[in-house]
């Protein structure tokens, strides 16, 4: 049995000379991985109650490792230990308290593992727990969506394409599609829980072990589904970590997007929408200013959890099978990762419940930059028996007429269009009303304000 004496390092017998102070402190992982404190000892229990169905440790053993491990994670819990850079990281920080706790009999804690299966299993346990938090925050976001939806289905707005005035659309439309966005985040990360729920545990440093190990006990007791098919892979795998980071970066784009549209929707120049004095900030010089500058928080966060996501494949894409040290920094990417996209969420839910639009401004700005042109020539299709190139081209020319005139579409006379076409009848006049226009869009997914009320029913059932 290997003692753990004078608080040495457990390389001590190899390795003779004490590591430099600098290696020291480029090996020491303990400030970033003493999150996983509770998914260590959690392992660790596991690991050692299969130890003994085993028949590998005894029952008293056992009963001792695990009276210590509880009593270390009290200890944590309750900020009374004492985290030391000498022990690396969180497996060796525990595993020496166990040892001033209980003896010699902590060394039998490591037998049939090592640290590299010790902490994927850690590592796989933390971001279940972390896709699982960030749904929850999503439901938050896609909820509060929905309820700033309800109450805006008949405000109109004009759509952008290319930020001009393209088409009338309804305001709760336009919310409507950032909730397909984030229902699509929330699919992505409920989706990487597949491949977290492989086991890594038992694997040990790459080869497996020759004890008689049940993998099968340690997968069930940690809420695994199964344990992995191939000990190498299992220790050089990092695509949970890349799928995870990718879904953080394309929730932080879909944030990024909207905010930047908010943004742009408060400037003076549009006008669009109202933020509360919650949600602003003054200036140090200008009295009258009130920046929205929590919306650009967001818009900024998102470069960072890019970063991470191509930080992690840069340290991927040289290494062998099957553990280097490299891996160590992934961690420390993904716990920055979810704190920014978690704090993210949670600035965006305060900004949903204290946004409100500018109702009267968005009708007004619906009425210029002709944007029933396009209606105009589906009605010649549709009651005129012209082709679309051709209706679009008449309706280009009576666009011109307005513009020559300095009038919107709504406010030409029937003689003006029937300058255009002379077919044309008074009924023709209805498709330049803008909720006429809005309601049009029939079609699945369209902005028609029954389309939507269709749509929020929809997605106010699902969970």
């Amino acid at each position: 049995m290997v003692k753990n004496k004078n608080n040495q390092t457990i390389w001590n017998t190899r390795i003779k000379n004490n590591s430099s102070n600098l290696s020291q402190k480029i090996g020491s992982s303990i400030d970033v991985d003493k999150r996983l404190y509770k998914e260590d000892i959690n392992g660790s229990i596991a690991h050692v109650e299969m130890l003994f169905k085993q028949k590998i440790i005894s029952f008293r053993t056992k009963n001792k490792i695990i009276y210590g491990l509880n009593r270390i994670e009290k200890e944590i819990s309750n900020k009374k230990f004492e985290f030391n850079k000498k022990y690396e990281d969180i497996h060796i920080n525990i595993e020496n308290r166990l040892f001033q706790i209980i003896g010699e009999e902590a060394g039998y804690v490591h037998t049939a593992r090592s640290r590299n299966d010790q902490v994927i299993t850690d590592f796989k346990i933390w971001i279940k727990s972390a896709n699982q938090k960030i749904s929850v925050m999503l439901n938050n976001v896609i909820k509060n969506s929905i309820n700033l939806a309800e109450k805006n289905v008949d405000t109109i707005m004009p759509g952008f394409t290319h930020l001009k005035n393209a088409q009338a659309v309804s305001f709760a439309h336009y919310l409507m599609a950032y909730v397909e966005m984030f229902k699509r985040d929330k699919d992505r990360f409920e989706n990487n829980l597949d491949s977290l729920n492989e086991n890594p545990l038992g694997v040990a440093a790459l080869t497996g072990t020759s004890f008689n190990i049940d993998r099968n006990y340690t997968t069930k007791k940690l809420g695994f589904k199964r344990p992995t098919n191939n000990s190498i892979d299992t220790v050089a795998d990092r695509d949970f970590v890349l799928d995870f980071l990718y879904s953080v970066s394309v929730c932080s784009l879909h944030l990024s997007r909207i905010s930047e549209e908010l943004i742009i929707w408060n400037s003076d120049g549009f006008n669009l929408i109202n933020l509360s004095d919650k949600i602003v900030t003054g200036s140090s010089i200008m009295p009258q200013k009130k920046n929205p500058d929590l919306l650009e928080h967001l818009r900024g966060k998102s470069g960072i959890t890019f970063g991470n996501l191509f930080s992690m494949f840069t340290i991927l894409k040289g290494l062998p099978l099957s553990y280097f040290k490299d891996l160590q920094d992934d961690k420390e990417i993904i716990f920055k990762s979810y704190d920014v996209l978690f704090e993210s969420l949670k600035i965006f839910n305060e900004i949903l419940k204290n946004v409100s639009p500018n109702k009267k401004r968005m009708l007004e700005l619906a009425y210029s930059g002709y944007i029933t042109a396009t209606d105009l020539a589906d009605y010649l299709v549709k009651n005129n028996s012209m082709s679309f190139r051709k209706a679009y081209q008449k309706t280009a020319l009576l666009v011109n007429l307005a513009e020559k005139k300095k009038k919107k579409l709504n406010e030409l006379s029937l003689e003006d269009l029937k300058k255009i076409e002379p077919t044309l009848t008074n009924d023709v006049l209805k498709v330049f009303d803008l909720k006429n226009s809005v309601n049009s869009k029939k079609s699945y997914g369209g902005t028609s304000f029954d389309n939507i009320k269709k749509m929020i029913r929809k997605y106010k059932k699902l969970k």
